[in-house]
């Protein structure tokens, strides 16, 4: 194709204006080199998106492209992405017409079935690619030669060092997953724990677990709405909470701190761990649509300036970006390895969702887009704690 039509051809423009590196367009009008230098891949489209659909939202649009097999690409998935991904400030996206999209509902019914929505898949599906520890979150990859379990092993044992554990302690677990922090911290530290969620498919299998282990005597997990903690009676000495603030919404921040404060003991401390983004975002709406109905992600001031309305104290933040990027990686190379079943399974569409969903989030991680924060805070001055960095 000559030069000249690349002028004209709108698919060729839409792409050259948020990738920034060279590369080939081939599409049913033909193949085209985009950029002065050797192309770093090639994009086939076999359907092209609507023209509209592609105005509306670029991730949406490329995102179900790729999805329905319409979209290809020559190289490995997140190298491509890795590209490009830091430009997501120039992908279209039309807030007037996503609005029932990206603005949902923040009310108890709705969040709940957004939550089981992605959790509650099946227990099954998680096995195949999370490792044994069943810990859906950033790991902290303290060795270079770490294994993703050793690696979640020591995200957890650096969040409960974060805390300063004794035994007899009790520790409340927010969004508490398939159970590993707590089970740990249960069997190393000699606390009492208690974790809530909202998905039925983590109740079940924790419940499994703790009677399985012998830790009746020391945890108990709820099917609760962070919402009910504040008349909930109960009181903690520690409370912990890993990836479950993204579910919570914006408008809804101070609530969540609220709650926490509620049934924490003056002193007590709160070490919260979420993705955090570096400024004020309502979502990406393909990630929005298919994978996490509801969820936003924010900013890291946003959480600092309200934790002062409700008595709490910053003590520590910490910025665990890259070992998310890592973990996602990690996360990847499993799901790969039993694509075949899963494809068998769910099906090819799901499949390719699922392969973009952490490719894409993997490459917005090493591209800064967003990021992963622990931020350890006290109710109120806490003067017992020690005064230099242990860990």
């Amino acid at each position: 194709m000559k030069e000249k039509t690349l002028k004209n051809h709108f698919m060729a423009e839409y792409l050259k204006s948020i990738i920034p590196v060279p590369f080939t367009l081939k599409t049913a009008d033909g193949e085209m080199n985009i950029g002065d230098e050797a192309p770093k891949f090639t994009v086939t489209i076999h359907n092209m998106p609507d023209k509209n659909t592609l105005l509306t939202s670029t991730s949406l649009a490329l995102g179900e492209a790729y999805m329905r097999g319409d979209l290809e690409v020559d190289r490995d998935l997140y190298e491509v992405l890795d590209l490009f991904m830091g430009q997501m400030g120039k992908f279209k996206t039309d807030k007037s017409a996503l609005k029932k999209l990206i603005l949902t509902s923040k009310d108890k019914k709705n969040q709940k079935h957004e939550v089981q929505s992605h959790y509650d898949i099946g227990n099954d599906f998680y096995k195949l690619w999370l490792d044994e520890s069943m810990s859906y979150s950033c790991a902290y990859f303290k060795n270079e030669t770490d294994t993703l379990y050793e690696a979640q092993l020591h995200k957890v044992e650096h969040i409960l060092d974060k805390l300063q554990l004794e035994e007899g302690m009790t520790l409340l677990d927010i969004g508490c997953g398939w159970g590993f922090l707590l089970k740990h911290a249960a069997k190393k530290y000699g606390v009492k724990g208690t974790g809530i969620t909202l998905s039925e498919e983590q109740y079940k299998q924790f419940s499994e677990d703790i009677k399985r282990e012998g830790l009746s005597d020391k945890l108990q997990v709820k099917l609760m709405d962070y919402r009910d903690l504040e008349k909930s009676e109960m009181e903690f000495d520690r409370i912990v909470s890993v990836g479950m603030v993204e579910h919570v919404g914006r408008g809804n921040y101070g609530l969540f701190l609220k709650n926490a404060q509620k049934v924490l003991k003056p002193g007590g401390l709160f070490l919260l761990h979420y993705i955090s983004a570096q400024k004020e975002h309502e979502g990406d709406p393909w990630i929005k649509k298919y994978i996490f109905p509801g969820g936003v992600v924010p900013s890291l001031r946003e959480i600092i300036q309200l934790m002062p309305d409700y008595e709490f104290y910053t003590l520590d933040v910490e910025s665990l970006r890259r070992h998310y990027n890592k973990t996602l990686l990690c996360w990847l190379q499993n799901f790969r390895s039993h694509r075949e079943e899963i494809l068998e399974e769910k099906g090819e569409e799901f499949t390719r969702m699922w392969e973009l969903y952490l490719a894409s989030c993997a490459s917005t991680f090493h591209n800064g887009i967003i990021d992963l924060h622990q931020i350890l805070m006290s109710k109120g001055v806490n003067n017992d704690l020690p005064m230099t960095r242990t860990v």
